[in-house]
C-alpha cells in the first residue's frame, strides 16, 4: 500500500454515547490507519459526505440507540448514490444478530457486537480494503 489506510468513525442520530467510538478511532490508528472522528449527532447525509471529502477506504458507524435499521440502510443507499460502491460500511454497538445478517445483506459489511477485540475490527478493515480497494 501506498497510503495508510483512511477511516471515518461516525455516531449517527441522537446517540450521545461516544466512549467506544473513541476507542475504536484510537484502536484503528494505532494500527496503523488514518481516523477522521466526525463526533456526535450526525445525519446519514453528513457521514457520507465526510467520507467523500476525505477519501476514505472504510466508514464505521457506532450505534448504540436502537436506530440501526434506519441509519444503516440509509447510509448505504446514499453511498451508492454517490458511486462509493467500494468503501466499506461497517460498524457496531447494540445489533440484534438477526438485524446483522439483514443488514449485511443489503450490503453493510461486517458489523461487531459488544466485546469484540480492537484487533479483530482493525485485522478486518485492512483485509477488505486489500480485497476491495485499488491504490
Amino acid at each position: 500500500m501506498t497510503r495508510p489506510i483512511r477511516v471515518l468513525v461516525a455516531k449517527v442520530g441522537l446517540d450521545g454515547h461516544d466512549r467506544g467510538a473513541k476507542i475504536i478511532a484510537t484502536a484503528l490508528r494505532d494500527a496503523g490507519m488514518e481516523v477522521i472522528y466526525t463526533g456526535l449527532r450526525q445525519t446519514p447525509e453528513m457521514v457520507v459526505n465526510a467520507a467523500l471529502q476525505e477519501d476514505v477506504d472504510a466508514i464505521g458507524i457506532s450505534i448504540l440507540s436502537g436506530a440501526h435499521n434506519t441509519v444503516f440502510p440509509k447510509v448505504i443507499a446514499l453511498m451508492k448514490h454517490k458511486g462509493m460502491n467500494d468503501v466499506l460500511l461497517t460498524g457496531g454497538g447494540i445489533i440484534p444478530d438477526e438485524d446483522m445478517k439483514a443488514l449485511n445483506e443489503i450490503g453493510v459489511g461486517k458489523l461487531f457486537a459488544p466485546g469484540t477485540t480492537t484487533s479483530d475490527i482493525a485485522l478486518y478493515i485492512k483485509d477488505w480494503v486489500k480485497v476491495n480497494r485499488n491504490f
